[in-house]
Parts: C-alpha cells; structure tokens; sequence
C-alpha cells in the first residue's frame, strides 16, 4: 500500500509538472512570441476606427466670365458590417439590407465576411439615398454603420460627356477629366479611431483616441465655355441628322492662349448611367485619342514649311498634269480638271495633291525631284515645331500617334508626297487644332489646356496663370501670308459670304481614307474642316474650330460635310465673341 501511494504520488507530480510546463509555454507564447498579434485583438475589441472619406471635388466649367458647376456631389451613404458582432443576427440583417437597400448592394451575399475572426469592418452596399439609409438605421441592427460618402450628379446631362468621363462604384474616376485628374479630384482620406465601451458606444477619452482629417479633393474649373460647348453639341447633331452620320466632334479653342473653349463628341451618354452603355468606343475623348490620317488639312503646315524656309510664296508656280509619279506610284488628285499652269494659292484652295507634292520637291531645293533634305526639313517642322504626331501636353488622355522618322526604312519619297496631304501618317484633331493655331496666330505654339483654375475652400474662383508659348513654329510674316491664303480659300474656292462678310475668315478642307485593320478602305473616307476667325486682317486670330465626321462605309467630304459645320459655329462664336462692329 505504502508503494502504491508513493507510486500515485509521483504520478501526479509528474502530471503537474508537465501541466505547469505546458502553461509556462503557452503563456511565453502568448506574452514573447505573438504578444503583438494578441495586442492587435485586445485592440480591436475596444477600439472603433473608421474612414474618414475626403470629399471629392466637384467639375466647373465657364459661362463666360463665370465658372458653373457642371459635376456635383449628392449625399449618400456606405453601409457597413462589423462580422464579429454581426454573425450572430447574420440572416436577420442581411434580409434587412436586402428588402431596404438591395439594389445597392454590392454583393449577393456576405460570405466573404465571416471567412477569418479578425475582419470588423466589411463594406456591403454604396451609394445609398438618405431613405434608405434612415429605414436601415431604424432597424437598429446592432453592428451595422453608416458612412457619409458622396454620388457624382451631373446636372447639364449628356454635355461634354467624352470630355468628363465618370466616376464608377469604387469612386475611382473613368476616361476625360474624371480620370486624368483623378487624384487632384479624390483627395485623402482620413482615419477617425476611438475608444469604445462594452455596448459598442464610441468613447471621448484615452490616449489611443486618432484622428487624421480628410484632405478634399480640389474644385476643378475647365476652360471649356458651356454656351460654346452646348452649341458645337448643336451644330453636330444637327449636321448628322441632315446627312445621316454616326459620329462626329468638334474642338473650338482660342490660339492665343491654348485654351480648348469646346470639345464636343457625339455619339455621347449620360455619365449618371455609365453602366447603360453598350459602346464602350463613346467613352473615349475622340478629339484627343483617335489618331487618324487627316488629309488635305496638313497642306496647310507643308505649305507653311515652304514658305518659312523662302521655298516658295502663294504666286509660285507649278505645272498641275492631274498626277504626280513617285517611286513609280501615281498619286492623283482628289479635284479634278486645273491642269496647266497654277499657283500655289490656287493649289491650296483646290487642295491639289500635286501641289503639296511639289511644295517638298522645293524644301528639298529641287523643282524636280524628291529629296533626304526635303524630306529632313518637312519631318522637323511636323514633328518638331508643330508638333505633330506627338503628345501635345494637354491635361487628359491623349494618343500621339505616328510620323516616320526621315530616316526610317519605310520614309520613302512616296510616303513623304502622301505626308504633305496628309496621309501615310497619323496624327489627332487635337494636334491638327493646336498646330493650326499657331500657323493662324503669329507662329506661336501654345499647348492646350482644358484646365483654367480652381474653386478654392472659400468658394472663390482662382484662375491658373496662363501659359506662355512653349516655342515658336513659323516666322510671323510667314503666319501673315498663310492666314490670307487660307483666307483667300473661302473667296476662291468654297466661300459662303452669309458668314464670311466684313470678318477674316479662312480654313481648309480635308477628305481622308480611312484605314482600318492597316488597310485603306476605299469606300470610306473621313471628312475634316480646321478654320479660324478674327474681326478683320490686322487682328489676331479670336478662335479656331477643327470639325471632323465619320461613318463606317460612308464616303464623307470635308468640304461638303464638315465645312458647313464649321460655317455655322464660325458665325456662333463672331456674335458670341461680339466681333461685329
């Protein structure tokens, strides 16, 4: 008996000591080893932390002098779900959030929220009216919060659509303005973290009390003028009801400055109901990010670069056979008849092909030939002094398309002929409106910009300070003499007295080929209009509008669909800009 006890004594201190071993243990893991994970969890239990979500800044644009809000910010609110409170009443909730705010949900179901013990805090439904939201609250379901957040309204509608883009469900910014801007817009959030009581009730005192404020984003102002805005919006669906076309824009900009007054694209959509559209092409800002050939439009730099370099003057003259031969491909041109003798004004206002062709044979010092010199100098005042097929710096998304280096393998002399109308390369109206306003305005280039100040937290408009020009493109006798060749177009060619009479207006046409999966299509073509207007010859240029249409299989002309759209906003912008004496 005496060994038996002895023996059940020693049993039991060994239980013991083992017993204390495994506690020693387990209380060295939880205090050494993961004391911060435990740390976090006491944490977490007492601790209520939030986000403080910045307000996002609203869009304005111009009414003359007057900056309009055209983006607003409606209240709504972010529900959300601590699941380590919620798990219990799980069905009863949700069946609460379902019948309340369903279609503001964000998932089906909250499966992903009871996947690990340590979630609390598990966004279910955005955007939710104040209805809504107060039914919810009357509820008093316990572990559901309510998060001030804010809805993107857009009260002009459809206006500039492609040009502000929207702001989807996560509050990121989508396409134009929207997302390019989109961390000016956004701002930072916050975090609000306090000390809460057993009933989950927050608490004003302790040390672990945080509170990092919400920096809002910034109040935006375009310098897109809404009245011209709307009206180019007019104007083209207007024309393409007229003739049946699918898509068209336009871009009205002052070249005195870079300011874009107007992009307008159409088709467009209601940025409130992005999720509608089946198209996702309408999103892109056309003008900036379709790089296409532009045709005849570029006669206007070619002829620009020959006359600055004192290559030719408008009374030059050249023998127009209808075709021109280059590298054994004939180039033709879009005007038929004036064979013989013509000037190099007439070539520019009939837009012939062998004209331009032969304004390269003179930057290359040749009456007769294409040459590397000629070809070298038109590349440098494309590429490097209008800038042309290459970002121009403006403030949204923008495509830079394509010009051949004149020492690419692919710069043949063919492809240089086609480059002075226009073709064999790519490039956006974006860059052929800015370019153009520096041929127009002195021969200065200005980048564009679509950005002209900031509403500031006292509701004051602050205007940016405006650029200077970034370089010069031409001489300024140079910009004189093109301005009155594009002028004289008018008179010659395709003049319309109701809107040309007593102001200085010129422009010129452009019907390109369309391309597509990297051929040409030859029963489409892609009509363009660029122009300027001022109150008469001794004044600077007062605005510029580039006009471009396009169908799919639709033969279109510059000069019979895209010119009267420029004629009806040329006469908008003499009365709205009071040019009439």
């Amino acid at each position: 008996m005496k060994e038996f006890l002895k023996l059940r004594s020693n049993i039991l201190r060994v239980i013991l000591i083992a017993a204390m071993t495994v506690i020693v243990v387990k209380l060295f893991s939880i205090q050494v080893i993961h004391h911060d994970e435990y740390v976090a969890q006491a944490e977490a239990q007492h601790t209520m932390q939030n986000t403080i979500v910045a307000k996002r800044g609203e869009i304005y644009m111009m009414d003359g002098d007057t900056p309009v809000p055209v983006v607003m910010n409606l209240k709504v609110w972010s529900i959300i779900i601590d699941p380590q409170i919620t798990r219990g009443d799980r069905d009863e909730i949700e069946k609460v959030l379902h019948e309340k705010a369903g279609e503001y949900l964000i998932r089906d179901n909250f499966d992903d929220a009871y996947k690990t013990s340590t979630l609390r805090y598990y966004v279910v439904a955005r955007n939710v009216p104040y209805k809504n939201a107060q039914e919810i609250r009357d509820a008093e379901l316990p572990g559901v919060y309510f998060q001030g957040s804010t809805k993107r309204v857009y009260p002009e509608g459809e206006l500039a659509s492609g040009l502000l883009g929207f702001v989807n469900q996560d509050g990121k910014g989508q396409y134009g303005v929207e997302q390019a801007l989109n961390e000016e817009l956004s701002g930072v959030n916050g975090v609000l973290k306090t000390v809460k009581d057993v009933n989950n009730i927050p608490l004003t005192i302790g040390d672990d009390n945080v509170k990092v404020p919400a920096q809002d984003g910034k109040n935006i102002v375009l310098s897109i003028d809404r009245n011209i805005q709307n009206k180019a919006e007019q104007i083209l669906a207007k024309k393409m009801k007229e003739y049946k076309i699918s898509h068209g824009t336009m871009i009205v900009m002052d070249p005195g400055n870079g300011q874009i007054l107007s992009i307008a694209s159409l088709p467009n959509y209601d940025p409130g109901k992005y999720n509608e559209v089946e198209d996702a092409e309408i999103f892109q800002t056309n003008a900036t990010m379709d790089a296409y050939e532009v045709a005849s439009v570029c006669k206007t730099f070619a002829f620009a670069a020959a006359i600055d370099l004192g290559k030719m003057t408008p009374e030059s003259t050249f023998y127009n056979s209808g075709h021109v031969v280059v590298d054994g491909w004939t180039i033709n041109n879009s005007t038929k008849g004036h064979i013989g003798t013509n000037t190099m004004q007439q070539a520019l206002a009939y837009s012939l092909n062998t004209g331009s062709t032969q304004a390269l044979k003179w930057l290359g010092d040749s009456d007769n030939e294409i040459t590397q010199v000629g070809k070298e100098r038109l590349f440098d005042y494309y590429y490097n002094k209008f800038w042309l097929g290459k970002y121009t710096g403006i403030e949204i998304a923008e495509s830079p398309g394509l010009i051949v280096e004149p020492d690419d393998e692919d710069a043949t002399n063919a492809r240089y002929a086609n480059m002075t109308f226009g073709q064999g390369m790519t490039i956006t109206a974006l860059q052929v409106a800015t370019a153009f306003s520096s041929v127009v305005n002195g021969g200065e280039y200005f980048k564009p910009t679509v950005v002209a100040g900031v509403i500031d937290e006292n509701g004051e408009y602050k205007p940016n300070e405006l650029w200077d020009a970034d370089h010069a493109t031409i001489k300024p006798e140079t910009s004189e003499t093109m301005r009155q060749m594009l002028v004289n177009n008018r008179k010659i060619y395709s003049a319309n007295p109701k809107y040309d009479k007593n102001f200085f207006v010129g422009g010129k046409t452009g019907t390109a080929q369309a391309v597509r999966d990297g051929k040409y299509v030859m029963n489409e073509t892609i009509a363009s209009y660029v122009g300027f207007g001022a109150r008469n010859k001794n004044e600077q240029a007062q605005y510029v509008i580039m006009v471009k249409f396009w169908e799919k299989g639709r033969a279109l002309g510059g000069d019979t669909h895209a010119m009267p759209a420029f004629n009806e906003m040329s006469e908008y912008m003499i009365d709205y800009l009071k040019l009439r004496n």
